[in-house]
């Protein structure tokens, strides 16, 4: 039995995953933003082992979930599901659109300060391909909501996914770090059209998760619905670009690589 970690699992594919997860026998964590949201992933998945909570557009509120998460324990997988898709700039606290606070920041932060687990997930999608690769004002503070696009904010978000998952795999080679796209599937981020399936998603990540299938012992690589191994955009590959872009998080976090 493993233990995992699912953050953003209140609903949609988290939630899914997490029913599935326990099915098979694991003790799942469940992560929610708010005390209202943390009631809806209970009801949805009464067999986890717990729920905590915590705003991920807020740095402060994220550093704090690390803390909660530790006080459980150390886990075998994190899975860093939460994620904004269609929304405004939506200004947190920190100065930042919630977007990229949640999308980029969050998972950085936890995975510096969550106790290591054997297994890492990053949450990605195929609209990565399509993220501005300069890792120029990834936090839009120079342009600002006047210059804001929540389409451009989202895909470059996804490819600091990739960027993660390779770059905790070079530099914790005990760690199994990879990154998932889930597909377009018919949930409420994806839209009740999407035409990707569900299964083939939660098939991806329940082997990740577990980490017994030959898939799963590989690291740093980027995979796709139905367990199938693809492949991201090229610059995810560099690795000064990588060591960049944990540069500007733990600056801007004041959180240090460990």
């Amino acid at each position: 039995m493993a233990r995992i970690f699912i953050t953003g699992s209140s609903d949609g594919l988290g939630s899914v995953v997490a029913k599935r997860l326990v099915a098979n026998g694991h003790s799942v964590v469940l992560h929610a933003r708010n005390a209202q949201r943390a009631e809806d992933a209970t009801t949805a998945c009464p067999g986890a082992e717990t729920v905590v909570t915590g705003d991920l557009s807020s740095i402060s509120e994220t550093k704090a979930l690390a803390g909660e998460v530790n006080k459980l324990g150390t886990f075998d997988c994190v899975i860093h599901n939460a994620g904004l898709y269609r929304c405004s700039f939506r200004k947190t606290a920190d100065g930042f659109p919630a977007l990229a606070a949640v999308n980029t920041l969050a998972p950085y932060i936890l995975t510096c300060l969550v106790n290591r687990p054997k297994r890492l997930i990053f949450l990605s999608s195929e609209m990565h391909q399509s993220g501005d690769s300069s890792l120029e004002d990834i936090l839009w503070t120079q342009r600002g909501e006047r210059g804001w696009s929540d389409s451009a904010a989202y895909c470059a978000s996804k490819l600091h996914n990739v960027m993660f998952a390779k770059a905790f795999a070079r530099r914790w080679p005990d760690v199994k770090s990879n990154a998932l796209d889930p597909g377009w599937v018919p949930t409420k981020m994806g839209g009740s059209g999407a035409p990707g399936s569900i299964d083939a998603a939660v098939e991806s990540y329940v082997m990740l998760a577990e980490g017994q299938e030959p898939g799963a012992q590989k690291s740093g690589r980027y995979f796709r619905p139905g367990k199938r191994e693809g492949s991201p955009k090229s610059v995810s590959n560099d690795e000064k670009a990588q060591d960049r872009l944990l540069d500007i998080c733990a600056e801007t976090t004041g959180v240090k690589l460990p």
